[in-house]
């Protein structure tokens, strides 16, 4: 895949996974959370879609896709976990209560007054720092040879003229 691909397939990745995965990770965590309140049982249901959300983020953090998806996400995500620190230093209130209602409502508001969304959202910006996720996976030439550094000058620890025997870890008469 070119570099190009990579990186297209990564800002598709990064403008459609993270919507979906919050909006799971929110109604998984919210239904579970009024299930157990007001039933006293697990939901089953909530903790499968928080088990999706999860894979999701596995997705973003470690695919090979680009970093351009978990930088968007975590961009996102980050901007998201900083609305209580911008609610209560302006005075005023960013998302409206009544937005949206029932688990996924449940879900937003304790995503994102507990510190969740702030958490996801600075480890995917994490993730996309590192320069090797930037490169892309070197391919070999057909017209290179592997070769290995360890047999030019042979082993240090063997006699001189002795095969290299290198499935045992020390020579052996």
């Amino acid at each position: 895949m070119s570099n190009g691909a990579r990186h297209g397939l990564g800002v598709v990745a990064g403008l459609l996974l993270p919507p979906l995965i919050a909006a799971c990770l929110m109604y998984g965590i919210g239904e579970l959370g009024l299930t157990m309140a007001t039933r006293y049982t697990v939901s089953w249901l909530g903790l499968a879609v928080i088990a999706v959300a999860g894979a999701g983020l596995a997705v973003l953090a470690g695919s090979r896709l680009s970093p351009i998806a978990s930088l968007l996400g975590g961009l996102a995500y980050t901007a998201l976990g900083l609305v209580p620190a911008v609610e209560l230093g302006a005075g005023i209130r960013v998302i409206p209560g009544g937005l949206v209602t029932g688990s996924l409502g449940a879900g937003l508001q304790t995503t994102i007054y507990t510190g969740v969304m702030l958490f996801l959202g600075v480890a995917l910006l994490g993730v996309s720092a590192f320069p090797s996720r930037w490169r892309s996976p070197a391919r070999p030439s057909a017209y290179t040879a592997y070769t290995s550094d360890y047999g030019a000058a042979g082993s240090p620890y063997l006699p001189q003229g002795t095969p290299h025997d290198v499935t045992r870890p020390m020579h052996r008469e």
